[in-house]
């Protein structure tokens, strides 16, 4: 389960993560053009203003993982479930440390979208406190098939 198909990869929503260059996190100028693919097919692009080369996962939890993308989101759904790093490393046959790492590289992206709701949407602590409970209490929300077979009641 990949976040882009390959064909999908669409240079106009991409943008240069470089913030020397002088079209930094600007979307849909034309700099950003399709150069190939890694080593793991993953699209690669390139800044025709600065020069820079990026795959399409820069900037997420995906970005130079040896782990593919359905054993990452498989950790997030065993952590949902409250199993602890020992567990989904058994679970899942890697290492602890492994797990460890991907929960470490979540958190950040947690941090990192809760400082943008509180410096740049301009909600207080309090309420971003607010909308993570209410995410959290969430029953409606679709959460997709874990393979009974690799987890279940602790």
């Amino acid at each position: 389960m990949a976040t882009k198909n390959k064909l999908m990869a669409d240079p106009k929503e991409e943008f240069c993560s470089n913030s020397d260059c002088s079209d930094y996190s600007k979307k849909g100028m034309g700099n950003i053009t399709k150069y190939g693919h890694d080593k793991n097919g993953k699209q690669r692009f390139i800044c025709n203003t600065c020069n820079r080369v990026f795959v399409e996962t820069k900037d997420s939890v995906f970005y130079n993982r040896k782990l593919s993308e359905d054993q990452i989101i498989l950790i997030c759904k065993l952590l949902v479930e409250k199993n602890g790093t020992r567990a989904i490393g058994r679970i899942m046959e890697i290492h602890r440390d492994t797990v460890t790492d991907v929960i470490n590289d979540l958190a950040k992206h947690a941090r990192a979208v809760t400082d943008f709701l509180i410096k740049d949407v301009g909600l207080t602590k309090i309420q971003v406190d607010e909308m993570w409970s209410f995410v959290k209490k969430q029953k409606n929300v679709k959460q997709g098939d874990v393979d009974s077979d690799k987890c279940g009641d602790w």
